[in-house]
């Protein structure tokens, strides 16, 4: 799946509902919205940044991993994220996970994300998201490889041509209880890659 894709990301409340609103996301905004996904792996690292299009603000996140005993695993996501991991589902079906799904932090907040290589450029994700051991909304997206090269910015990147294609890794703040104060699931901390 390496190389620059094009996703619509739709989101829909449990009852299929349509919705104009995701409160609930790791950075909250607008639905639907369209972003530029640029997606590196050279077999041991795997770099992901993903820029907003349109729908929504201006907003860039970068995610990063390696292979680790077969299986892809996140660099922390954020104070008590618990570890993520990509797993195999099979050919052309990859499965964004945590490790583990008994922690204080997973209670809090948790959205798995199935991404399933339809072949050729086409791809598609779908995330449930839980809140507080709640089921809150699945997003549904639909993507399309637009360039096989992440070495420079896509000239759709609204970051302008120049620059690099992946900032610093981002992390949030969204598996803290929600009384700590220093808790804002819009901020994200950014650190060195």
């Amino acid at each position: 799946m390496r190389g620059v894709w094009r996703d619509h990301v739709a989101g829909y409340s449990p009852d299929g509902t349509p919705l104009a609103d995701d409160p609930h996301g790791g950075t909250p905004g607008p639905l639907p919205y369209e972003q530029l996904v640029y997606l590196d792996f050279d077999g041991e690292r795997y770099t992901q940044t993903n820029v907003v299009l349109s729908g929504r603000p201006a907003h860039t996140r970068t995610f990063t991993g390696r292979i680790d005993g077969g299986v892809l695993v996140f660099d922390a996501l954020g104070p008590e994220a618990p570890r993520m991991l990509g797993v195999s589902g099979g050919p052309g079906v990859l499965v964004f996970t945590p490790e583990r799904v008994d922690t204080e932090a997973h209670r809090r907040f948790a959205d798995p994300d199935w991404i399933r290589h339809l072949g050729g450029d086409q791809r598609t994700r779908t995330t449930t998201l839980y809140r507080d051991g709640l089921i809150r909304r699945v997003l549904t997206v639909s993507g399309t490889r637009i360039a096989g090269d992440t070495g420079r910015r896509h000239a759709l990147d609204p970051r302008g041509a120049e620059g690099d294609v992946h900032e610093v890794r981002s992390t949030t703040r969204v598996y803290l209880p929600a009384d700590d104060p220093s808790d804002d699931p819009s901020t994200n901390l950014e650190e060195p890659a």
